[in-house]
């Protein structure tokens, strides 16, 4: 305003010509003229009144224009919001139901100009657009609940807290686990496709270890037992993108809204089991859903009875079965160690890598694809699981690796070696399944001289120690040499004036 002030004082209080008033203020012609314009038709004269402050002035020279009355008909906002969510619906068709109701209505641009306005005064996570039944979003939230024992008070583990959140209409679950594992995990997701009755067409999870095993922004690495339980469901897993939070807006959400209407609800309880935790999360949990929106007709449930639900993928006959994944590198021995336990496999397959599927009850073996092996599965460590079909032709015999091949090896370190490895093949229903702990001692070789190899595997041998651990335990803890302490002979007395001897005490 200072700029304008002056021109008007070398206008009317010096009477400069508007040429040399531009040039004196070095602003354009139209602009000298349009301020001098605005003045006169303002009825201003210099000098101006003492009372007339910028703000004012302002206001005399760039008078706003009356608003203009709109007259035309808006639609229901909340209405147009919740129908975009719906699958298949696009704004065109609803802007054409909108103009056949109001032929003189806005068109299209304007409509949802409009719209764009009316929407950004709602809540960031009703905003994004999400189709129904298009998107789940899964997170463990920060917050845990301690289980304390009923006897001794003390916390026997802090419960984690499972969310799961409905992209469109954010109807929401929850429940409490003992630990992220990838069991709890699993089992969640599970237990969170029962309680929506169907399944979204993505999972979005973050880059929980538990679910991806290698995060990465472009291509992560998601788990084998995640894909297969997505699989199993006819969904699909992406996870959000590291580092970008708004991938997961709506789980954050989620996650503080059960952080404060129910966790913070139950912050004066004392739980004494999982199981009571739950309970008290659903009781909360359905007093969440049913809380009205605040900015939008309805709520969380009776959204997704309308959006999500009739979306939904239908559930499968049967709820996934837990399983893991593993790769494994067949033995000489024609077996693969699960959880130390061991699993025969065709013997044409050893020294290969197959992938090993692990449930509650099975052990399957898979190699290109093709289920070589099953097995019922067996929680004996150290024990063998032999099917005859697997074994070689010509019984506990394959390639160079034979028990004569092991027990001339053995021979080379010492007769001990020798019958300690023959011992060993001996307490095993086949000999092929006393290999892995010939070869362990094969190895030990390696790090211990042949005395002591020697004397440990005498000594393990006097004690029924039949297993490469208890044999490399007693070379470990030098145990090997308190044989050799006696069967070493007694030094002779040492005779001293200052040695008292026995005799002294008599």
């Amino acid at each position: 305003m200072r700029k304008i002030r002056e021109v008007l004082r070398l206008a009317f209080g010096v009477g400069l010509a508007l040429r040399k008033i531009e040039r004196s203020m070095g602003i354009s012609h139209a602009t000298a003229s349009s301020y001098v314009a605005r003045a006169r038709a303002a009825d201003l004269s210099w000098p101006l009144p003492e009372s007339l402050d910028d703000t004012a002035l302002d206001r005399l020279l760039f008078p706003k224009p009356a608003p203009s009355v709109d007259v035309r008909p808006l639609p229901d906002w909340a209405y147009i919001h919740k129908e975009l969510r719906r699958k298949s619906v696009t704004k065109m068709l609803l802007w054409v139901e909108y103009k056949r109701a109001n032929p003189d209505g806005y068109q299209f641009s304007r409509l949802y100009e409009l719209y764009g306005e009316w929407a950004g005064k709602i809540d960031l996570v009703m905003r994004q657009d999400h189709r129904a039944g298009e998107k789940l979003f899964v997170d463990y939230a920060g917050q845990t609940v301690p289980i304390v024992d009923r006897r001794t008070g003390e916390i026997l583990f802090d419960a984690q807290i499972f969310v799961a959140v409905m992209g469109a209409s954010n109807y929401s679950y929850s429940e409490a686990t003992r630990t992220q594992t990838l069991p709890d995990w699993i089992g969640a997701h599970v237990r969170a496709f029962g309680f929506f009755h169907g399944v979204t067409e993505i999972v979005i999870p973050d880059n929980l270890k538990s679910g991806i095993s290698k995060p990465c922004r472009y291509e992560p690495d998601i788990n084998p037992t995640y894909h297969a339980m997505a699989a199993h469901y006819g969904t699909v897993v992406i996870p959000a993108r590291v580092r970008k939070p708004k991938d997961k807006a709506k789980a954050e959400a989620g996650v503080l809204l059960v952080e404060r209407w129910i966790l913070a609800a139950l912050r004066n309880h004392t739980f004494w089991s999982l199981t009571e935790l739950n309970e008290a999360i659903r009781g909360l949990l359905t007093r969440l859903n049913e809380r009205r929106f605040q900015k939008l007709p309805g709520n969380r449930r009776e959204m997704f009875e309308t959006l999500d639900r009739p979306a939904l993928l239908p559930l499968p006959t049967t709820p996934y079965v837990f399983e893991e994944w593993s790769v494994a590198r067949v033995g000489i021995d024609y077996h693969v160690d699960v959880d130390g336990h061991y699993y025969s496999v065709p013997y044409p397959l050893v020294k290969r890598k197959v992938d090993i599927r692990t449930t509650a009850t099975t052990v399957e073996v898979l190699f290109k694809h093709n289920r070589v092996a099953s097995h019922v599965r067996s929680f004996l460590k150290g024990k063998h699981t032999t099917l005859p079909e697997h074994m070689p032709s010509s019984h506990r015999r394959y390639a160079e690796w034979t028990p004569e091949r092991i027990l001339r090896w053995a021979a080379t370190v010492g007769p001990e070696t020798a019958g300690h490895v023959a011992q060993i093949m001996e307490h095993r229903t086949h000999p092929e399944q006393g290999f892995r702990s010939a070869l362990g001692i094969m190895r030990l070789a390696k790090e211990y001289d042949n005395d002591r190899l020697e004397t440990a595997c005498k000594r393990a041998s006097k004690y029924r120690i039949y297993s490469y651990k208890g044999v490399a335990n007693i070379l470990k803890t030098g145990a090997d040499k308190l044989d050799v302490r006696k069967n070493t002979p007694a030094a002779p007395p040492i005779v001293h004036d200052n040695i008292r001897g026995p005799g002294y005490y008599h």
